[in-house]
């Protein structure tokens, strides 16, 4: 697997694309004024406890509030800022388990301030959700303050590994720290864990001296800008090399590698030719596919992907693959070729939440066991959490994925403000048959008779040039004035009335 990255800046934004074997895979986005907030740690003042939903709405300093749930207090909850929640002589373990039997009230009251830190993005209309659980990534640990266990990473599968670095890190634990071993941690010796560990202590007593001294709500600590935290989980050995057009960026990743991997400067290089670094790698039209409902495959197979507020759908099309065998075979190689491409399309756009994949029906079971396996198989290098259930008897496959941020699709597009979100607009006729209706309602009121109607060049097509003058009509059947205005300038659904007398406009009035 040939890995690359591609980082471009510009003043109002920075792209950042993770390539493999010359496929984009992977984007990061981050703009001046939308940053990123996953990471962020917060000393924060609880407003209110939900018993009945397990939950409590914590203010740090935005403009909605953040949501903690109580899976989301972790393993360990101390009060950490002189509150009497939690009883010195009560074991850690035993304050999580106190929660879960006795509910969320027994750990959190009403004004205490909580160390928090954020772990999913303000989505929508929602606050970010926050976790009590700090954790501090390191190059190759994450250490988790008040906490005493040593855990791996899934991704190290080998157990004379895992036994081998549980056996260098052990004695390094700090007295309550846990720690996470990264998978970039895999065939690290001690030196290397000691250096992180160094820098995440020292990290920890910064922020913690912080904490104790600034009133809630405050910003404790922000989560390195995106590039570094980028390099920092991304710019592993097994990438060739990554392309830098800004020099500052060059500089900020050069001095991280220099810290914690010196062997890795030399696969940075910086861009100098004119051409934009994304045009070099082809990288634009994909960006513009991503943001497109319908998608081709190869031999002519396409899917169609539409984000709702609960869930994602993507339905697979035979469209012009018609194969050269029988039906099974040909349903199935379709099916083989939509499940790489819904993986990459899932990774790129970055989709979260659940995610229903409605492959064409097979009959054959060995063939539902081997479209599941493959499905699996394409999203092995996928950083992001994730669940997929088997194939299901009408050719389903449901997976949820780890949201923590926006989809691209809501953060690079903007809803339609002609059909507010559905995908299509309302008719002509319709909107001709909405028109009639309101002046029904204004002959109801009788307080007006003569007429400004402002309407699209389409619409007044349609409502008066066509075998029937829906226009007269209504004139003839009211005894209305009707002077038809065409406006270019409107929407499509869009219509506009005004009383002649004072030209003022009285839409609203007589809308339904």
């Amino acid at each position: 697997m040939k890995k690359e990255l591609v980082i471009s800046s510009t003043e109002f934004e920075t792209r950042l694309a993770m390539i493999e074997n010359g496929r984009l895979v992977e984007l990061q986005v981050e703009r001046p004024d939308s940053d990123r907030m996953v990471g962020d740690i917060y000393k924060g003042n609880i407003k209110t406890v939900l018993p009945g939903m397990q939950a409590a709405f914590v203010d740090i300093g935005m403009e909605r509030a953040a949501y903690l749930h109580s899976s989301d207090i972790g393993k360990v909850y101390k009060d950490r800022f002189g509150s009497d929640v939690a009883d010195e002589e009560e074991a850690p373990a035993e304050i999580i388990r106190k929660t879960r039997r006795a509910g969320i009230e027994t750990v959190l009251k009403r004004n205490q301030d909580i160390l928090v830190q954020v772990i999913k993005e303000p989505i929508s209309n929602k606050g970010p959700r926050i976790a009590s659980e700090i954790s501090l990534p390191g190059r190759y640990l994450v250490m988790v303050p008040d906490d005493d266990h040593i855990r791996l990473s899934k991704r190290i599968s080998d157990w004379g590994e895992k036994k081998r670095l549980r056996k260098i890190v052990e004695p390094l634990r700090p007295e309550g720290f846990g720690l996470i071993i990264r998978t970039e941690g895999e065939g690290k010796q001690e030196a290397d864990f000691r250096a992180d560990i160094k820098r995440l202590l020292r990290l920890w007593t910064k922020l913690k001296r912080k904490a104790d001294t600034m009133p809630a709500p405050a910003l404790i600590h922000k989560e390195a800008e995106m590039i570094v935290s980028m390099i920092r989980d991304v710019f592993t050995d097994d990438v060739e090399k990554v392309l830098v057009d800004n020099r500052e960026d060059y500089k900020k990743i050069i001095s991280y590698a220099r810290q914690v991997a010196p062997h890795l400067k030399k696969r940075v290089e910086l861009h100098r030719g004119e051409q934009p670094l994304f045009d070099l790698y082809k990288l634009e039209g994909e960006i513009d596919k991503m943001l497109s409902r319908k998608v081709w495959i190869k031999k002519g197979a396409y899917l169609i992907i539409d984000q709702t507020e609960a869930m994602v759908t993507i339905d697979v099309n035979t469209g012009r693959f018609v194969g050269r065998r029988d039906q099974e075979d040909t349903i199935f190689q379709t099916n083989l070729l939509a499940a790489q491409e819904i993986a990459q399309q899932v990774r790129l756009r970055d989709i979260g939440g659940l995610i229903v994949c409605d492959f064409i029906d097979m009959y054959n079971r060995d063939n539902r066991r081997k479209l599941y396996e493959a499905f699996c198989a394409a999203f092995k290098y996928d950083r992001a959490k994730r669940g997929i259930n088997p194939v299901t008897e009408f050719g389903l496959i449901e997976m949820t994925r780890e949201r923590v941020r926006p989809s691209h699709m809501h953060q690079l597009s903007e809803q339609c403000p002609c059909c507010d979100g559905l995908g299509r607009i309302m008719s002509k006729d319709n909107i001709a048959t909405k028109i009639e209706r309101w002046f029904t309602r204004a002959k109801a009121a009788r307080k007006h008779r003569d007429f400004h109607l402002v309407i699209t060049p389409d619409q007044a097509v349609m409502m008066m040039d066509g075998a029937v003058d829906r226009i007269q009509r209504v004139m003839k059947a009211h005894k209305f004035r009707i002077n038809v205005i065409r406006d270019s300038t409107l929407a499509q659904t869009e219509y506009r009335m005004y009383e002649t007398e004072h030209n003022t406009e009285i839409t609203e009035m007589y809308d339904a």
